[in-house]
């Protein structure tokens, strides 16, 4: 079953040195969908380098990926081991500058350390001692969280961020918000159509066969649909508020006219549409 969703973009940030934890966090992400779209009218995008980006040659390396990535991230979400990562001209690796960029921009980041067993001869001092000095900066202005294993990130930051996307205001989504939305939408694909064009479309739409007729008898014009006469009494105004709202049907392409004497009007594709967006 479709449902209307607020979708918010989940940027996944690290060094090279943590490829399973990106892999989890996707998992993780797609599996919040799965048990909390539908019913929290929000839907987790994840993004990152991988998948959303793409060659170009108008600004330097991390900065491209800022522009065609990070500027759309609601939340950021980034895990480190052993390595800071590579400078970036600005900042000390690209990952220190989407974390920078995105706090500095009011939004919110997720940010993990491992302290998985590692072997010496694998780890680079340089990248490891930046890597010590940045977490330490981190420590006095904000809350990061340590992981001893892949699994035990995953277990984390499963919780986590179901914590997070309940707690947090930056991602409350008005019920009332969504619905004004739905009608906003709705009242944008309605034709400008008169109140009684409304009303004999709405009639129509419920009719069998989905067809208004229009008939010149002696006591003068009927127009009907449904088993109801729209025109009630011979005043000249009545007979001319309902032929024109059928011309309006007519204009808008809401009914067509079917044979030759133009008795008989059909429904459209259009007209049903618009019918079911005027119950909304």
């Amino acid at each position: 079953m479709s449902y209307r969703a607020t979708i918010f973009n989940v940027m996944i940030a690290s060094p090279s040195d943590v490829p399973n934890e990106r892999l989890i966090a996707r998992d993780v992400i797609h599996e919040w969908n799965a048990v909390h779209s539908a019913k929290t009218g929000i839907a987790l995008m994840p993004i990152g380098w991988e998948t959303h980006s793409h060659p170009s040659m108008e600004d330097r390396p991390q900065g491209v990926l800022n522009s065609q990535i990070l500027e759309g991230a609601d939340l950021l979400v980034a895990m480190f081991w052993t390595r800071i990562g590579t400078p970036t001209g600005e900042a000390v690796s690209g990952s220190v500058e989407e974390i920078e960029r995105h706090v500095k921009a009011g939004k919110p980041a997720m940010i993990y350390f491992s302290s998985a067993p590692v072997r010496p001869e694998s780890v680079v001092d340089e990248q490891y001692k930046a890597l010590l000095e940045f977490k330490g900066q981190l420590g006095k202005r904000g809350l990061y969280d340590i992981y001893d294993a892949p699994s035990a990130f995953a277990d984390k930051f499963r919780r986590q961020l179901a914590a997070k996307i309940n707690s947090d205001s930056f991602f409350n989504v008005s019920v009332d918000a969504l619905a004004d939305e739905v009608l906003t939408e709705a009242a944008n694909k309605i034709p400008p159509i008169t109140d009684e064009a409304r009303s004999l479309l709405s009639e129509a739409a419920l009719d069998r066969q989905g067809q208004i007729m229009h008939l010149k008898m002696m006591v003068g014009d009927v127009i009907q649909t449904n088993g109801k006469q729209f025109i009630k009494d011979s005043e000249p105004r009545t007979r001319a508020i309902w032929l024109g709202a059928l011309q309006e049907l007519l204009t808008h392409g809401l009914v067509q006219s079917v044979g030759t004497k133009n008795q008989v009007f059909q429904l459209t594709r259009e007209g049903y549409e618009v019918a079911e967006l005027l119950r909304v």
